[in-house]
């Protein structure tokens, strides 16, 4: 359903369902195939606040009655938001989602409050949806693993100064640990666990 009465207060979702979550859904793909490269989700959406479209979109494409999701700073709106377009129940702790939503990061929780999946099950862990106010400018940081020739610079902002130390954790428990794509405006950059942050 794409559209719904005015005085129903909820934002209209994907335009097209299924042809615009096709299309996140590659963009997505093409992120975490290339960590830190950034890559573009426009699109006419306007989810409720604090959401930027390309964090809307991807939680939109992914998440469904299936997946659990967590809203960092979860508003009444938001909420229903997603409840009403994708199905999903929303849980009160990190460590149950599937997908999370992060719109205030440096009030994050650390990553390894969140599911990282078991030895049996690596793919049963949480996906970070971390939405920060710039995809440069920040710390640089230097990338190697798979899809990265040789290195790769990426500098998101506005993260907690111990956010390198957790991605060091996190790739340390590969092969679990969870997927991050980071969201800002209507773009996106993903880091899949598998990447690793050079010293």
């Amino acid at each position: 359903m794409t559209a719904l009465p005015n005085h129903t207060g909820l934002r209209p979702g994907l335009p097209d369902p299924v042809l615009d979550s096709q299309r996140i859904f590659r963009v997505i793909l093409t992120a975490m195939s290339h960590p830190g490269t950034i890559v573009d989700v426009t699109l006419p959406l306007s989810p409720p606040l604090p959401l930027d479209v390309a964090t809307a979109a991807v939680t939109l494409t992914l998440t469904d009655y299936e997946t659990p999701l967590w809203l960092e700073k979860a508003s009444a709106a938001t909420a229903e938001y997603f409840r009403f377009h994708c199905g999903c129940p929303i849980t009160d702790t990190p460590d149950a989602a599937a997908f999370a939503i992060i719109t205030a990061p440096t009030e994050m929780p650390p990553l390894a409050m969140f599911q990282a999946g078991s030895d049996e099950y690596p793919d049963r862990s949480t996906t970070a949806i971390i939405q920060v106010p710039s995809l440069s400018g920040g710390e640089t940081w230097l990338l190697s693993g798979p899809g990265i020739p040789n290195s790769r610079a990426f500098a998101p902002a506005g993260l907690p100064a111990a956010f390198p130390d957790w991605l060091r954790d996190n790739h340390g428990l590969f092969p679990r640990g969870i997927d991050l794509i980071f969201t800002c405006g209507t773009a996106l950059a993903a880091l899949p666990r598998s990447t690793q942050l050079e010293s």
